[in-house]
């Protein structure tokens, strides 16, 4: 029987693969809605994925795996102590880089949900637009255009942290979470649950989530009346 030797899994493959869609589209959505104008619908299109994306992360982080869940590494104040005094050796988010996460999906949320409603009387109205008047509406576009440069800000000091990680204490963040497992020489307990009926129910939810975001509740647009020429 042979031995594994290689470093445990901490990251699972759904919470992998939600890493990079998510910095995919991430960037086409800011790169789409710099071009605008017919690029707006691929602006929606990419909106509504990072909606699933995270729809898909808040199940996971519920019934994902061990590291996946956020009862893992929810930063509580007794854990953020444990971290400032040095005391805190478990795999995956430090308290710290916990807070920057929750924060970076919060705002993701925030800016995903108000473009659900958004107007610019241009070139893009959300999906659910007909949902809210237009004062609402109005509203909520321009916190979803302020909260562009919160985002901006947000991704700069992820990059700056990685970088210190990787370059400074020698600390790789990227391999880790392409492969999954824990860099060489950590001591960490390998993933365990978030098997095949976690993940259909989560994508279940993630689908039923994204029907309802593009307008699936709502009833058809009336049939246009057709032109006789009179």
């Amino acid at each position: 029987m042979s031995v594994d030797h290689r470093p445990p899994l901490v990251w699972d493959l759904p919470l992998r693969l939600f890493h990079w869609l998510l910095v995919i589209c991430l960037v086409g959505a800011v790169v789409t809605v710099q071009l605008g104008g017919s690029w707006m619908a691929w602006h929606e299109r990419f909106g509504l994925a990072i909606f699933g994306l995270l729809v898909f992360r808040l199940v996971w982080g519920v019934i994902g795996s061990t590291h996946a869940r956020f009862s893992r590494f929810f930063p509580t104040p007794g854990r953020l102590l444990a971290w400032w005094r040095s005391q805190w050796h478990r795999p995956g988010h430090t308290p710290l880089a916990a807070l920057s996460v929750l924060a970076m999906l919060g705002v993701l949320a925030f800016q995903a949900t108000t473009g659900l409603f958004a107007d610019d009387d241009i070139a893009y109205t959300g999906p659910l637009r007909s949902l809210v008047d237009s004062a609402t509406s109005s509203r909520l576009t321009g916190l979803h255009m302020q909260m562009e440069w919160v985002i901006y800000g947000l991704v700069a000091l992820h990059l700056a942290a990685v970088a210190f990680y990787s370059l400074v204490l020698k600390k790789p963040l990227i391999r880790p979470m392409i492969t999954g497992r824990a860099a060489d020489g950590t001591d960490a307990e390998s993933a365990r649950g978030g098997g095949w009926v976690a993940l259909l129910i989560a994508l279940a939810i993630t689908a039923g989530a994204l029907w309802v975001a593009n307008g699936g509740l709502l009833p058809p647009p009336p049939e246009a009346s057709p032109d006789l020429g009179w």
